[in-house]
C-alpha cells in the first residue's frame, strides 16, 4: 500500500470538489471492499475522502417509498423496522451479504459501489482488462466457475458480487447522486454497466459524483424471497441467487419482480420471466417453465456450466418459497 493523504469532508459539495480536483482520490467510508483492493495493490488513491461526516444516516418512509440515506450501515438497514416489514426482500438480501462485522460497517453507498470478487482481478500478477484494460481477459480461458452466463464479453466475463444490489434492481430502485454540476437519479437498472470493451467502467456516474441516498418506490407486493446459493453457509459469495417480490392474491400472480445474483456483471433482472408469470395461476409447472425462460440466451465457459442447472433450480425453488 502506498503513502496516501487523508481528508474529511463536510458537505456533499465539498467532498465531490475535492475528488475533481484530484484524479487520483477516491471517497471512503466503509472502506470495507476499497482498504482490501488498496492493500493488494488494486487500486492506489493518492488521497482519501472521508465522507462520514456528512448527513447521509437516515432512513425514511413517505407514500411515494423508501429513502435509504447512502451512509447507513448495511446492518441497521437489514434491521431497520420499516425495511423488515415493508421491503422484507432487501432486508434478506442485506443479510445474505458477508459477516455481521462486515455489515456493521459497510454502507449502502458503498455496497453499490463495490468491486467484483473475481479472483484475476484481485491477483495483480495476471491479466486483467478490468484493471489493466488492454492485458486481456485471464477468466476467458482460465477457471471461470464463478463467472459470468449473462451480459459478458471477451473483455470480461466476471460477476457482481453484492447481493442487496440484486434487491434493488428487483425494487425498481433508484440511486441519488450529487455533484458539483448539481443532484441526480439514475435507475437502477442503468446504474452499473456490462462489460462490452469497457469493463474497467462499473458504474454511469460521472467523475466527483457522489451516491447520497437510494429510494424504492411504493409497492403492492406481499410476498417475497430471496435465495443464497454458495458454496458455504456464509461470509461466500453467491453462485447464484435469485430475489423474487409478488404480489399474490386468491392464488394468483397480480404482479412479480425477479432478478438474479452471481450470473453477470450487474445485477441480472428478468423481466421475460415477470411478464411470464403475470396473471397465473400459482403452480409448479408455471416456475418450472418460468425458469427454462429465465435461461435462455445463456452463455456458459469450460467451468461454469453447471450455473444453468443450478439457475433453474434456484429460480423454481425462490418463487415455490416466495409463494407460499
Amino acid at each position: 500500500m502506498i503513502n496516501f493523504e487523508y481528508v474529511k469532508a463536510n458537505s456533499a459539495q465539498s467532498a465531490s470538489e475535492a475528488r475533481i480536483k484530484n484524479g487520483a482520490s477516491q471517497f471512503i467510508a466503509g472502506g470495507t471492499n476499497l482498504v482490501d483492493l488498496m492493500k493488494k495493490g488494486i487500486t492506489a488513491p493518492e488521497r482519501l475522502i472521508d465522507i462520514n461526516a456528512l448527513p447521509l444516516k437516515e432512513i425514511s418512509l413517505t407514500p411515494k417509498g423508501l429513502s435509504i440515506g447512502a451512509l447507513v450501515p448495511n446492518s441497521v438497514a437489514a434491521d431497520h423496522e420499516t425495511v423488515k416489514t415493508k421491503y422484507p426482500l432487501l432486508a434478506m438480501a442485506l443479510n445474505a451479504g458477508a459477516s455481521a462485522q462486515l455489515r456493521n460497517m459497510a454502507t449502502v453507498g458503498g455496497n453499490i459501489m463495490q468491486r467484483t470478487r473475481c479472483s484475476y482481478f484481485y491477483d495483480t500478477t495476471m491479466p486483467c482488462n478490468k484493471r489493466n484494460p488492454g492485458t486481456g481477459c485471464s477468466a476467458v480461458e482460465g477457471y471461470n466457475r464463478m463467472h459470468a452466463i449473462f451480459g459478458a464479453s471477451e473483455q470480461c466475463i466476471a460477476v457482481h458480487p453484492s447481493d442487496m444490489c440484486v434487491a434493488l434492481a428487483a425494487l425498481n430502485a433508484t440511486v441519488q447522486v450529487s455533484g458539483t454540476k448539481g443532484t441526480r437519479k439514475i435507475p437502477f437498472a442503468d446504474f452499473h454497466r456490462l462489460p462490452a470493451d469497457t469493463p474497467q467502467l462499473d458504474t454511469n456516474l460521472q467523475v466527483g459524483e457522489l451516491i447520497t441516498a437510494v429510494s424504492i418506490p411504493a409497492h403492492s407486493f406481499n410476498k417475497a424471497y430471496y435465495l443464497k446459493v454458495r458454496d458455504r453457509l456464509s461470509y461466500a459469495f453467491a453462485l447464484v441467487s435469485v430475489a423474487v417480490a409478488l404480489d399474490v392474491k386468491d392464488g394468483m400472480i397480480r404482479s412479480a419482480a425477479i432478478a438474479m445474483g452471481g450470473v453477470a456483471h450487474k445485477p441480472w433482472r428478468l423481466y421475460e420471466v415477470e411478464e411470464f408469470v403475470t396473471g397465473k395461476p400459482i403452480s409448479k409447472e408455471l416456475f418450472t417453465e418460468a425458469a427454462s425462460i429465465a435461461m435462455t440466451g445463456a452463455k456458459t465457459y469450460t467451468h461454469n456450466q453447471y450455473k444453468i442447472k443450478l439457475g433453474k433450480a434456484a429460480i423454481i425453488e425462490a418463487l415455490t418459497k416466495a409463494s407460499s
